[in-house]
This record gives structure tokens, C-alpha cells and sequence, in this order.
């Protein structure tokens, strides 16, 4: 079964998908005339607005924007920035930019449509997302209803399960905790915030996700700092690699234009997850009325997710391996960023640890949020409290089982949502307006 499901979203997440995502990212782009340019005023919108008082009932619209940034930002920045240079060569750093750059013109619609067709419960909260653009916008509830499900199951997946077991193996690795002690103290703290509804998700990813992404971020500038020498060679090297039609010796499995696009725009498309959907979900439960004023502020999810985050990690690798080329050696896809990391003064590959699980924890809190959203879509309010059950327990469970399985599935429910969601972009994209 896992060899038949690799082989799905090998095609899958090849050349199709590739096709699909830049293209719909390039069509945005073009058809908002270019509302990157407009990322400085996006980014005065998201921190000017993070302390404005809201209804008390919805996210502000900066709360909205740390849950998104919760529930993208980890494994797939540092972990998988790692295998994209590993496989596709320095230059994937490149085109994983780009792709960054393109895919806010597609996270902007998303939003904008999220907003746009949100409905307000008895309660006063909002609830939106792709499902809700689907039945409300295009009038398919048949679509809606498969988006919300493969949203709730890649919730399980790439929200629960797998950000658990990382957490897990990485403090197994470096403190030698068992497994089981790990996963019960993770129940328990993710689900007491989960307990405590949207606000309590809200306020604590505003605080959360802004100061881990600062830790990170400094210590990358620390050690680029240290490899300050190596920087200007390696981003010489990253673009020349990034436009080669022949292979760079250094021990890759390849570094032709061929592999560094592929590998460089599937890691962007995933890690920043435009395409996909799933961040127009809390932009549709901010307190705002103008759906442009959280498109923008939403956009910048991206930015911050890829553009910079993705971009400093590969520099930092690839710095690396012109600083110390024998710390490369013999080492898995997934570990050179972890090689890396051993040249940060004192504390090593202890901060990279700690770093990969406080966005793993950060991470299961957002998606617990996408999950409840789909789970309230499905079966209504009366699902919730079992959904959240559900959630919790599955935090301790996937600390202690084997996970090949559950990240291939979760690859191909991710591939499963980007169709609906890309349909309903293209059939509503007269009413998006820059």
C-alpha cells in the first residue's frame, strides 16, 4: 500500500501539480497586477493591527495571521529546505523563492474569496474557508463537502500525528526521553489550549509563532555571520546553479535545471501550502469587513513562510558546505540543515531540537483549528467536542507509531485538496479585486 501511494504523489507532486500551482500562482499575479508589490504595506497592515480591540468573539486579523503561520511554519522550513538542496542542488533554493514570491498572488485570492463568502453563525463567530467558497460561490456543496473532508483527515495527518512524532524522535534523540511521556505531556498542553475554543488558539499562536520565528531567525543570522566569508560564493553559487543545464560536481544526486526547478518549487508549494487552501480558513474567521484589507495581511503568510524563512535556512545550509565540506558527508537528505546547526557557539544541535519542536507544537495547535472548522462544516457544533477528543488522543498515539504510512497519505489528501480549491479560484476569480 505505501509503495502505491509513493507512487501517486511522485506523479502527483511532479510535473501535474507543478503545472497547476505556478500556473494559477502566474495568473494571479498577472490578473492582480502584481499585488507583491504592495508586501511593505501588507506587512505595516499585519503589525499595525495586532493589538486593535475586536468583537471578542472572532480573531483579529493579526491573530488570524499567526494561526496561519502556525499551522505552515516548521518541518517543512528547516527539515525540508534540506532535502530540497540535497536532491535538486543549491539552486532549488532559488526557484523555492520564486515560488514563494508568485504563490502570495494565489494565498492573496484564496482569502479574499474566504472572506468574501464567510457566513456568520447564531453566535456571531465566522466561519469560512475553500468548503464555504465552494458551496456559497460556486453553489457545489458535493465539492465543499470533499474539501472539508480531506481537511479534516490531513488534520490527523500533517497537523497531528506527524508534528507529534517529530517531537518525539527529535527529544528522544537529544535528552533520551521515552516516547510515551513525551506524548502525554504534548496531549495535554496542546489540549489544554485547544480546550480553551478560537480566542484562546488565537491569542497564544500571536505570542507563539512571533517569538519562535525570531529565535530561529537569529540564530541563522548567527551563523551566517560566522560563514560570513562563504556568503557572497554561496549566492553566486545558488543562482548559477539555479540556471544549469549540466551537473556541478559535489556529490549530489543532482543539480541540473531540471531537478533544482522541481525540487525547489514542490518544496515552496508545500511549505507555504498557496494552493491549497487551508490559511483562507482563519482569514475567514477575522473580525474585519474589507476582504482586500485580509487578503493582504494574509499574504504575508507567505512571505514570511517562504521568502524568508525557506531563503535564510538555505543559505545557511549552503554556507555550510562551503565552510565545512567533511560535515556533509555521509549524512541523510534530511540533515543538512542539522549540520549546519552544529557550528551555532554553545549550543549546537540542542537549538535546532528545540526549534524544530516549538514549531511542531505550534503546529498541531493551528491545524487543531482547520480540523474543527472542517468538522463544524460536516456535522455542525455537535461534532466539535468529540473532534477535539479525537485530536488529543491522536497527539499521544502518533508519538508511539511507525508514520511512512500516515505521510504518504497525508501527501495525497494534500493533492486531493488542491483541485477543488484551485477550481473554485478559476471559476470566482471575477470577483477578486487587488
Amino acid at each position: 500500500m505505501i509503495t502505491i501511494i509513493e507512487q501517486i504523489n511522485d506523479f502527483l507532486w511532479g510535473v501535474p501539480f507543478l503545472i497547476i500551482l505556478m500556473g494559477t500562482h502566474i495568473f494571479f499575479t498577472i490578473k492582480l497586477r502584481f499585488p507583491q508589490r504592495k508586501i511593505f504595506y501588507a506587512i505595516k497592515l499585519s503589525l499595525g493591527i495586532g493589538s486593535e480591540k475586536n468583537d471578542n468573539k472572532n480573531l483579529s486579523p493579526f491573530s488570524a495571521l499567526a494561526t496561519t503561520l502556525a499551522a505552515t511554519l516548521g518541518t517543512g522550513n528547516i527539515i525540508g529546505v534540506s532535502t530540497a538542496i540535497a536532491l535538486g542542488g543549491p539552486g532549488a533554493i532559488f526557484w523555492c523563492w520564486i515560488t514563494g514570491i508568485l504563490g502570495m498572488a494565489t494565498a492573496y485570492s484564496e482569502c479574499y474569496l474566504s472572506v468574501l463568502f464567510r457566513k456568520r453563525t447564531k453566535d456571531g463567530t465566522y466561519v469560512g474557508g475553500p468548503m464555504y467558497v465552494l458551496s456559497n460561490g460556486l453553489h457545489n456543496r458535493y465539492l465543499g463537502t470533499l474539501y472539508a473532508f480531506c481537511t479534516l483527515i490531513a488534520a490527523f495527518g500533517v497537523g497531528c500525528t506527524t508534528q507529534s512524532n517529530s517531537v518525539t524522535q527529535a527529544a528522544v534523540s537529544s535528552f533520551q526521553l521515552s516516547p510515551h511521556l513525551v506524548g502525554i505531556v504534548l496531549a495535554v498542553l496542546t489540549g489544554t489550549v485547544i480546550l480553551g475554543g478560537v480566542k484562546t488558539i488565537g491569542n497564544l499562536c500571536e505570542r507563539m509563532v512571533p517569538a519562535i520565528s525570531f529565535i530561529y531567525l537569529f540564530g541563522c543570522f548567527l551563523l551566517l555571520c560566522l560563514y560570513h566569508k562563504q556568503l557572497p560564493t554561496a549566492c553566486l553559487w545558488i543562482l548559477e546553479d539555479a540556471f544549469s543545464l549540466s551537473s556541478v560536481a559535489g556529490g549530489f544526486v543532482g543539480s541540473t535545471l531540471q531537478l533544482a526547478l522541481r525540487y525547489g518549487i514542490a518544496r515552496g508549494l508545500f511549505t507555504n501550502e498557496a494552493g491549497i487552501g487551508t490559511s483562507a480558513i482563519a482569514a475567514a474567521a477575522s473580525d474585519t469587513n474589507s476582504p482586500s484589507h485580509q487578503a493582504y495581511v494574509s499574504m504575508t503568510a507567505v512571505f514570511w513562510d517562504t521568502v524568508v524563512m525557506c531563503l535564510v535556512t538555505g543559505l545557511v545550509v549552503v554556507c555550510n558546505m562551503l565552510y565545512d565540506p567533511a560535515s556533509i558527508q555521509n549524512v541523510p537528505s534530511t540533515g543538512l540543515t542539522a549540520a549546519a546547526f552544529t557550528h551555532l557557539p554553545y549550543v549546537g544541535d540542542a537549538f535546532l531540537t528545540i526549534s524544530l519542536a516549538a514549531f511542531a507544537v505550534t503546529t498541531l495547535i493551528g491545524w487543531s483549528y482547520f480540523g474543527e472548522k472542517a468538522t463544524e462544516y460536516l456535522v455542525g457544533n455537535k461534532g466539535i467536542p468529540y473532534y477535539k477528543f479525537l485530536y488529543i488522543l491522536m497527539i499521544y498515539f502518533g508519538a508511539i507509531i511507525p508514520m511512512n504510512l500516515v505521510w504518504e497519505c497525508t501527501d495525497l489528501i494534500n493533492g486531493l485538496m488542491v483541485v477543488p480549491n484551485v477550481i473554485a479560484l478559476y471559476f470566482l476569480h471575477r470577483y477578486i479585486k487587488p
